[in-house]
């Protein structure tokens, strides 16, 4: 959007507190290795999770691990909430929002426990993909945030 000559920058506010981990330092080749797209992890240190953005929700996995986001502009966003935590089959996972609703920055997608996750033997490490291309510039990297807590990173 072009606003009086200036393009207006899009806001994301971290999804969960915790420290902030570029995804090359997840646990995870498939994370790890951009394959499924640029963005970045973050270390919880609750299991509170929230929209990073407005948008709707394309997808919302079974196992309540995993969800999909469109905005507007037709980005998309992965949330995928811990490492082969699949394998819980929706064990310490509770979702708030449903395929095809719509949601505000800052708005509760879900919760994750995280000592169950913990004592299931997976990792609790979370990450945010842009599943459409974007670049991603990580601008609080190694940084302890809070959740919905803006400028965490700038998409290129």
């Amino acid at each position: 959007m072009i606003l009086f000559g200036l393009k207006r920058k899009e806001t994301y506010v971290a999804f969960m507190a915790g420290k902030v981990l570029p995804l090359e330092m997840v646990k995870d080749p498939v994370f790890s290795k951009k394959i499924m797209g640029d963005g970045f992890a973050i270390e919880p240190t609750n299991g509170e999770v929230v929209a990073p953005c407005d948008g709707e929700i394309v997808t919302v996995f079974p196992t309540g691990h995993a969800y999909g986001l469109r905005e507007k502009n037709g980005r998309e966003i992965l949330i995928h909430l811990g490492i082969d935590t699949v394998e819980l089959k929706g064990k310490g996972f509770k979702p708030f929002v449903t395929e095809g609703q719509k949601v505000k920055a800052g708005d509760r997608l879900a919760e994750m426990d995280l000592e169950l996750v913990k004592e299931a033997g997976k990792f609790t490490t979370s990450m945010l993909l842009f599943t459409t291309g974007e670049q991603v510039e990580v601008l609080k990297e190694n940084q302890v945030v809070e959740i919905n807590e803006k400028a965490v990173i700038q998409v290129k």
